[in-house]
C-alpha cells in the first residue's frame, strides 16, 4: 500500500555526478530537496576512469567552480597526480586532468551532501513519476519508489546515468545491473515513456582493473604529474595540494600478438555479434573495435593508472572490451608487462536507456513538462564532467523555477558548458556525447583560466556562488587589469638590454622604444623573460600573471573572436515565439519547416545551428519576424491612438 513519505521543492533522482550538483545547488539556493539514490554506497562514484578533466573536460571542471559547484573542490582534495595537456600548444587548448581517488572522492562528496542545509539523501529507486493536476501547494510531480514510498515536489531533476534499464554485458553473459554490481533502475523508464518522452539506447564500456602486485613495471613507460600544480577550485589553497600524495601512471602498448587474439575471437564479442543493440562512444571505442577499425596499426597505445592511495586496483585505460573474460585474460596477459596479470575486475559494456535530448530547452527543463528537468547521461552524454555540469545547470535553473524567476542558458560564446548543453538541445546526439576543445568555435575566449571573468557574476546573480568567492573573483580581476593596463604603459629602449633578451629567444632587436605589452606579443618572450628588464613589477599569483599574459599576447586574436561571438550574440537575442507555426511561413523548405516544427529552437541562432536549416531559411524567418514586429507596432500605435 502507498504512503505518503513527504515533500520537497526539488527532487534529485540518481546521486552521481550529475545529481550531486544539481542537488547541491538547489538547496544552496534556499530549496528543500530530496536527493535519491539506489544506494548510498554509490553517491558520487567512478564506475570508469578514476580521473577527472581532460581535453575539453578540464574547462568544464573550471566552469562548474566559477558558477559555485562542487566538483572542482572535491577534485583538489582528492588528486593523486596532476598533468595539465597540450602545453606545447596554444592556451586556448590547455586542459588541466587529474588521476583521482575513487574512494575518497565518494567519501567527500557524501559528507559535503550529509552536511548542507536543505539536503536530504535517500536511498530509493524510484520507479514512477506522475504529474499532479491543482496541487494547492504547487506541488507539480510524484515520485514513488519500489517500497511504495511517495514523496510530492515541484520540480524533479533525473539523473539516472547507466542505471535505467541497464544491463551488464562480457561475452554472451548478459544480466541486468547498473554499473559496479549496483541493481539497475528497472521501471523508470516505462513511466517516462507513459508521460510522451522520447527514449534512446545507449552503450558504454569499462576496462580490465589489475592488480598492481602483478604488473612488471621495469618494461614499461612511467608517466609522473607535473611538479608545477594547478588547483581546480578557486578555494583550494595551494600548499594543501601539494601535500597530496603523488603516484605515477605507466603506459604500454598492445602488440600483434594482441591483436591476432581479437581477431580470432571477433565472432564472440558482442559488439560484433549483435547482442549489443546500444549506439557506443565513437572517441571511446573498445580495443576489439580499434583492431577492427584500424587493421593497419601494429599497436595501441594503453595507460595504468591508479584507482587510488592504498589500493592495488590499478585501471588500464584504452582497454575496454565486452569480450568473454577467459578471453580477456589472453588478451591482457600478451601485454608486454601483463604476462601473469590477474584480473581484480572484468571489462563490461553496459547498455541503458537515455532521452532524446532535443526535448529540452537550454535551461534543461522538457520543454513540454515544465518543472520537469534531465541532466548527465540521463541527457545522452559521457563522463563524469559533462555531468555534472549540466547537473548544476538544471539543479540551478530547478531552484529558480521554484522562486518562478527566469532560468539560466548560457550561450555558446560563455562557455563550453553553454557549448555542451547547446548542442544536445539544438543537434541532439546519437551516440554518447563527449566534450572536447573541438566543439567549441569560440576556444581562445573560453580557456579555463578565464572561467571565473565568464561565469562567476552569472553564478552569484543567481544565488549560487557565495559572497566571499564574488569578491575573491573581483580582487583577481582587478589585479589582472591593472597589470595588463600598466603593461601596455611601460616603454623600455635598446638601452634597457631588451635586444640581448630578445637575441636569446631568436627575436629581431628593436631600433626604439617598445611597450611590454607590445614584446609580450612576439612567441618566444613570456612575463618570467622580461623581469629583468621589468624592474618596477611587484610580484603578482600565478593566476593573474597567466591570464594577463594570455590576454595581452593573443589579443589580436582575441578582438577577432568577441567580434565573432558579437555577431552570434545579435542572432541568440533575435528570439522566435513559441507559438510560430513554421508549416505557415511562406519561403521555409519543407525539411526546414519540419526541423523547425520538431526542435522548436528559442532563437534566430538556435535555428541556424540544426542540420536541415539553410542560410536562405534562416533568412526567411528574419523577414519573417520583422514584418511580425512592424505588424505588433502598427496595433500598439492604433491602440494607443484609440
Amino acid at each position: 500500500m502507498e504512503y505518503f513519505a513527504g515533500a520537497a521543492d526539488v527532487a534529485v533522482i540518481g546521486a552521481g555526478h550529475a545529481g550531486i550538483e544539481a542537488a547541491l545547488a538547489a538547496a544552496r539556493m534556499g530549496c528543500r530537496t530530496i536527493l535519491f539514490t539506489i544506494s548510498n554506497d554509490a553517491v558520487g562514484n567512478m564506475p570508469c576512469n578514476p580521473s577527472i578533466g581532460g581535453t575539453g573536460k578540464g574547462q568544464l571542471v573550471f566552469e562548474i567552480d566559477a558558477l559555485g559547484g562542487e566538483m572542482g573542490r572535491a577534485a583538489d582534495k582528492v588528486m593523486l597526480q596532476d598533468r595539465m595537456l597540450n602545453l606545447s600548444k596554444g592556451p586556448a587548448v590547455h586542459s588541466k586532468r587529474i588521476q583521482a581517488d575513487r574512494r575518497l572522492y565518494q567519501d567527500i562528496m557524501k559528507k559535503t551532501i550529509e552536511h548542507t542545509e536543505n539536503l536530504s539523501l535517500v536511498q530509493a529507486e524510484i520507479c514512477e513519476l506522475r504529474k499532479l493536476e491543482d496541487d494547492a501547494d504547487g506541488m507539480r510531480f510524484a515520485v514513488a519508489d519500489r517500497l511504495s514510498a511517495v514523496w510530492h515536489a515541484k520540480t524533479v531533476v533525473i539523473c539516472s546515468g547507466t542505471y535505467l534499464d541497464s544491463r551488464i554485458i562480457i561475452g554472451d553473459v548478459m544480466y541486468p545491473s547498473g554499473p559496479d554490481g549496483m541493481h539497475p533502475s528497472a521501471f523508470l523508464t516505462k513511466s517516462l515513456l507513459s508521460l510522451g518522452i522520447k527514449m534512446l539506447r545507449f552503450k558504454t564500456g569499462t576496462p580490465p582493473r589489475i592488480d598492481a602486485r602483478t604488473v612488471d613495471y621495469s618494461v614499461l613507460e612511467r608517466q609522473d604529474g607535473e611538479e608545477k600544480l594547478t588547483p581546480y577550485s578557486a578555494d583550494t589553497k595551494y600548499d594543501e595540494l601539494c601535500a597530496r600524495p603523488k603516484l605515477p601512471c605507466y603506459i604500454a602498448y598492445t602488440n600483434e600478438e594482441t591483436h591476432r587474439i581479437i581477431r580470432e575471437h571477433i565472432s564472440e564479442s558482442p559488439l560484433y555479434s549483435g547482442q549489443i543493440k546500444g549506439t557506443g562512444p565513437r572517441y571511446c571505442p573498445s580495443i576489439e573495435d580499434k583492431v577492427v577499425r584500424f587493421p593497419d596499426k601494429t599497436r595501441h597505445q594503453l595507460f595504468l593508472e591508479p584507482m587510488g592511495d592504498g589500493t592495488n586496483e590499478m585501471y588500464l585505460q584504452g582497454f575496454s572490451s565486452s569480450m568473454p573474460s577467459y578471453i580477456q585474460a589472453q588478451m591482457l596477459r600478451s601485454i608486454k608487462g601483463f604476462e601473469n596479470a590477474v584480473v581484480m575486475r572484468h571489462a563490461y559494456a553496459i547498455e541503458y536507456d537515455c532521452i532524446d535530448s532535443t526535448q529540452l530547452s537550454a535551461a534543461l527543463m522538457f520543454k513540454d513538462i515544465p518543472g520537469l528537468f534531465g541532466a548527465g547521461q540521463f541527457n545522452g552524454t559521457s563522463g563524469y564532467e559533462e555531468a555534472a555540469a549540466q547537473g548544476l545547470i538544471a539543479g540551478m535553473n530547478a531552484a529558480l523555477f521554484v522562486k518562478e524567476k527566469p532560468p539560466v542558458m548560457l550561450t555558446r560564446d560563455s562557455s563550453y558548458i553553454g557549448t555542451l548543453i547547446d548542442d544536445l538541445v539544438t543537434k541532439g546526439t546519437n551516440e554518447p556525447y563527449r566534450m572536447m576543445t573541438s566543439r567549441s568555435e569560440f576556444r581562445l575566449i573560453l580557456r579555463q583560466d578565464n572561467a571565473d571573468s565568464r561565469l562567476s557574476e552569472i553564478g552569484y546573480a543567481a544565488g549560487l556562488l557565495p559572497e566571499y568567492r564574488i569578491n575573491m573573483f573581483r580582487e583577481k580581476q582587478a589585479m589582472i587589469e591593472s597589470e595588463k593596463e600598466r603593461l601596455r604603459k611601460v616603454i623600455v629602449s635598446p638601452k634597457d638590454g631588451v635586444n640581448e633578451l630578445l637575441e636569446s629567444v631568436g627575436e629581431p632587436p628593436i631600433k626604439t622604444g617598445v611597450r611590454l605589452s607590445e614584446l609580450l606579443k612576439r612567441p618566444g618572450v613570456t612575463y618570467e623573460l622580461l623581469a629583468p628588464i621589468d624592474t618596477e613589477r611587484s610580484p603578482l599569483p600565478e593566476r593573474v600573471i597567466f591570464t594577463a599574459q594570455t590576454d595581452l599576447k593573443y589579443e589580436g586574436y582575441i578582438k577577432k573572436e568577441l567580434a565573432d561571438a558579437a555577431r552570434f550574440s545579435k542572432l541568440e537575442k533575435r528570439l522566435l515565439p513559441e507559438e510560430i507555426c513554421y508549416k505557415n511561413v511562406l519561403g521555409l523548405s519543407t525539411e526546414a519547416a519540419q526541423k523547425l516544427e520538431k526542435f522548436r529552437p528559442a532563437s534566430i541562432g538556435a535555428a541556424s545551428r540544426i542540420s536541415g536549416v539553410s542560410p536562405a531559411d534562416i533568412s526567411v524567418l528574419l523577414i519573417y519576424l520583422d514584418i511580425k514586429n512592424k505588424k505588433r507596432d502598427r496595433s500598439e500605435q492604433n491602440e494607443e491612438q484609440e
